[in-house]
């Protein structure tokens, strides 16, 4: 299992997220990742009419499942959201405004099929005025400084994590990226976040004293192993004459408890753990003093290992 020893300390940032999105933002965001999922699916050679845009709310559930791989799987809840947020929006805006923004979706997933189409299968395109063209390099318009998710770079670094396993590993690294997604967006102002390419969640709230927090999932094919781990880890000055608050930035993470889950854990217990530290960013010096066989107070999660010895 991936741990955090010798983790290089770097800047980590989260934007946070705002209560209300915007008509003009949720517009940005659900049209460009319409786009951006069907120009990576003409990449793959999929066919996009496969696979439904989720302009249509019938649909949209079908967003939320599914294992065709784990950078596709990765993208499709955002889209979800993106939407949702788009409905929301929209519940305080005038109904011409509503019937625009519903005639530009139509538009969006119809061209992007046809050109789908063109791309897999060598058919021509209408010819229609104001025909709208995609890159594969910058396939849309960003959002909050951009929408790493649905960069070429995520891809491929999930890409490099799927290759060679089964279909059933497949399906299960899915699922817990899922449950990593899930438990993650719940906390968008936290300092750290999602590390796709090594499924693992990273959490160091403000107030923790150089402590952190990480969740990982089992990689895929890893020695046919489908445990969960959870670790409590510090930052430790390169500089042994150097106090952590006065190191510059110039550190490395050291795991200093683990626990070994005998289950896969749910969203929600995730982010109970999550919630508990963000509250009480002290809690991690307590949880890192806890012994082998002792439990991280107020949570059922058992400690099965240290690392200080």
């Amino acid at each position: 299992m991936p741990d955090a020893r010798g983790r290089q300390q770097g800047a980590r940032s989260a934007a946070p997220r705002s209560t209300t999105t915007p008509v003009p933002t949720a517009t940005q965001r659900a049209l460009p990742s319409v786009d951006a999922a069907a120009a990576e699916l003409d990449r793959l050679g999929i066919e996009s009419a496969a696979y439904p845009p989720g302009t249509d709310p019938a649909s949209r559930a079908e967003l939320l499942s599914g294992a065709h791989s784990l950078w596709y799987e990765y993208a499709r809840p955002e889209l979800h959201q993106a939407l949702a947020d788009l409905d929301e929006a929209l519940t305080a805006v005038p109904e011409p405004i509503r019937i625009a923004i519903g005639s530009e979706l139509e538009t969006e997933a119809r061209q992007l099929a046809e050109a789908s189409a063109e791309y897999a299968e060598g058919t021509s395109v209408p010819e229609v005025e104001g025909r709208r063209s995609w890159e594969f390099g910058q396939p849309f318009v960003t959002y909050d400084g951009g929408v790493d998710m649905l960069s070429h770079e995520a891809r491929e670094r999930l890409d490099r994590l799927e290759e060679g396993i089964t279909p059933a590993e497949r399906a299960t690294a899915v699922a817990n990226l899922r449950v990593l997604v899930t438990a993650c967006s719940r906390f968008p102002d936290m300092l750290g976040g999602l590390e796709e390419a090594n499924l693992e969640i990273f959490a160091e709230p403000y107030g923790s004293d150089g402590y952190f927090l990480t969740v990982q999932a089992p990689n895929p094919g890893d020695d046919g192993t489908d445990l969960w781990n959870v670790e409590v880890g510090r930052w430790v000055p390169d500089d042994p004459d150097e106090d952590y608050e006065e190191c510059g930035g110039s550190a490395t993470g050291n795991a200093v408890v683990g626990c070994v889950l005998p289950a896969s854990p749910g969203a929600d217990e995730i982010a109970d753990l999550l919630n508990r530290i963000e509250g009480q960013p002290d809690l991690l010096a307590q949880w890192a003093t806890a012994p082998v066989g002792g439990v991280l107070a107020g949570t059922g999660f058992v400690v099965t290992e240290r690392y200080d010895h």
